[in-house]
């Protein structure tokens, strides 16, 4: 039966089935009913103190290998 129809019907068809049933699995899960109660700007506060506290620690410890340098070389 299957013997008559070449194998480039059947992969035709088989790509055709596959790209009509790819929409109806497209569509993610919502999760705006979970995300919208969340207030994010205090977490934005929060990695930006972080930030900024990590850097305040670079530039002190950059200033004091800078006096130390100075020390030595006096």
């Amino acid at each position: 039966m299957y013997k008559s129809i070449s194998s480039r019907v059947i992969i035709l068809l088989a790509f055709i089935l596959s790209a009509i049933s790819v929409p109806a699995m497209a569509a993610g899960p919502d999760f705006t009913s979970l995300t919208d109660a969340v207030d994010f700007s205090t977490v934005q506060t929060a990695i930006l103190a972080i930030a900024a506290l990590v850097a305040g620690v670079y530039v002190l410890i950059s200033g004091v290998k800078k006096v130390l340098s100075a020390i030595k070389s006096a």
